[in-house]
């Protein structure tokens, strides 16, 4: 049934509106696909409601066999843990196909918009710098951008929901615990908008390099000077892509660690409220698997604010690019910032 939706869903590019584009990108998000969105909302609620519904059920589990030794409720707990994932990840994965595909809807717009405008000009105006830059976007900047109208709305309301619901449980587990797993969250909100920040600008300094190279490639112009400055280009794009790796690959590292220490302190006072009798065995066991589940909808939320940035930082370029052309202007080459 989806995919007989999405098949036979008409192209997204009306050709007698303005080709212009929105200055915002999650203003295209909604002119784009607004009642996808509504829908894809509608069962990114239903996913993370279900989500701390396992989690009881094996404190559940636990507890039962530690006090009540029921083995028959152990079997009916772990009929309804199933049932609950069967579900669960059912509804993801209908989410996780409808997102691509109103992000690749996204992207099919894009390039219809681009390779109507460049066609529609008239030859003699269609120098290098123009073929160089629609050719980087038709090629390689729409991509990111479609890929973030896909899950624009639905990604942070998913893994923000899905915090809500696993935090709720944890202080309703308990509170001191709780406390103490949420004070080692404090220096995440430090480094990574620091580190986000110093990664996003790079991948504007990126772009805005891809596309000089492209109309050097595209420019009738061949000699020694401009094969070195290609590959001094080149270069510096090489150095921004390492150091977006470097960057990247330590917030991850240090995000990683703020986790551990999260379980660490659940043993240390969990296990102390175990043995002083004031917390059942199944609370632990239950707080250190939420605790497990913080760490994947923080990291995706990370994700997505590194990817909503990366994004408006090509939609202003790709927006740019495309307005120029709709209002018949010649396209401008965008300046590589000399300092990072």
């Amino acid at each position: 049934m989806l995919d007989t939706i999405l098949t036979n869903e008409p192209p997204p590019v009306d050709e007698s509106r303005s080709k212009k584009l929105p200055s915002h990108i999650l203003r295209y998000v909604y002119q784009s696909s607004r009642w996808h969105q509504v829908a894809l909302v509608a069962m990114t609620v239903v996913v993370f409601l279900l989500e701390v519904v396992p989690l009881e059920l094996q404190r559940r589990v636990v507890n039962d066999l530690v006090k009540h030794r029921d083995y028959e409720l152990v079997i009916l707990l772990c009929a309804a843990y199933a049932g609950t994932v069967l579900v669960q990840g059912g509804i993801k994965m209908v989410v996780n196909i409808y997102r691509g595909w109103v992000g690749e809807r996204a992207v099919r717009d894009l390039r219809i918009r681009v390779r109507s405008l460049l066609g529609g000009l008239p030859q003699e105006q269609i120098g290098s710098d123009a073929q160089g830059v629609g050719i980087a976007m038709l090629v390689a900047e729409v991509e990111p951008v479609g890929g973030f109208v896909g899950s624009s709305v639905s990604e942070p309301l998913l893994q923000g929901g899905i915090l809500a619901s696993v935090l709720s449980y944890i202080f309703h587990l308990d509170a001191w615990m709780a406390l103490a797993a949420l004070l080692l969250f404090v220096p995440q909100f430090v480094f990574v908008p620091l580190m986000q920040g110093a990664i996003n600008r790079r991948t504007h300094t990126r772009v805005s390099i891809l596309r000089h190279l492209s109309v050097d490639v595209i420019s009738s112009e061949e000699n020694d000077a401009t094969r070195k400055t290609d590959r001094e280009y080149i270069d510096h794009a090489f150095s921004l892509n390492m150091g977006i790796y470097r960057i990247k690959f330590s917030m991850n590292f240090l995000m990683n660690l703020c986790n551990h220490f999260q379980v660490i302190s659940a043993l240390l006072l969990g296990g102390w409220w175990v043995y002083t009798e004031r917390l059942e065995i199944g609370g632990v066991v239950a707080f250190i698997s939420a605790i497990g589940r913080l760490n994947d909808p923080w990291g995706d939320l990370v994700n997505y604010f590194r990817d909503v940035n990366n994004a408006q930082v090509r939609y202003d370029l790709l927006s740019g690019a495309i307005n120029q052309l709709a209002d018949g202007k010649p396209l401008e080459q965008v300046e590589i910032p000399k300092d990072l």
